[in-house]
């Protein structure tokens, strides 16, 4: 599957990955602290971006990242039950990159500097509810597939309305 662009709803919390035949849907989880640019808020970005770097290809799909980089650990219930509270990041990072100057790209509103990303979370952490620190959240399984399928630059639009 070629992957043309994905589209994050947040307030469906749906990940659309869209294709030249075909339109997939996943359950994500976006920002508890809703929709926000600004450094340090804790809000999830929207407008357009577009994939600066795919991360963890190659990786046991419950792989452990911290830092962008592996840490050796793979995930499982009775690991997360020593760490309840740490934000785990599995499997794959697509790490994104704002196209808007000013809005979501450059000085304090800039999505790749914030460190925002589309990246895997625990089978135990809730989809389709708000509950991130600013990335979107899929489950382990799913990012993994999207993040083999698609390429860096592929476009990744996050908007607000349940109609875009």
């Amino acid at each position: 599957m070629a992957i043309d662009r994905i589209e994050i709803n947040l307030q469906a919390q749906i990940c659309r990955v869209v294709s030249a035949n075909q339109v997939t849907e996943y359950a994500c989880s976006t920002a508890l602290n809703g929709p926000g640019e600004r450094d340090g808020s804790g809000c999830t970005p929207r407008g357009l971006h577009r994939i600066r770097a795919i991360i963890g290809r190659g990786c046991a799909p419950n792989a452990v990242f911290v830092g962008r980089r592996p840490t050796g650990e793979v995930w499982t219930p009775a690991l997360h039950a020593l760490e309840p509270t740490r934000d785990w990041i599995l499997g794959r990072i697509l790490w994104l990159c704002g196209e808007d100057v000013g809005f979501n790209r450059g000085g304090a509103v800039d999505s790749q500097r914030r460190y925002i990303y589309i990246h895997g979370t625990p089978d135990s952490e809730p989809m389709g509810i708000p509950r991130s620190h600013g990335c979107i959240r899929m489950r382990m399984q799913d990012v993994c597939q999207v993040a083999d399928a698609v390429t860096v630059g592929c476009p990744v639009l996050i908007t607000e309305s349940q109609h875009d």
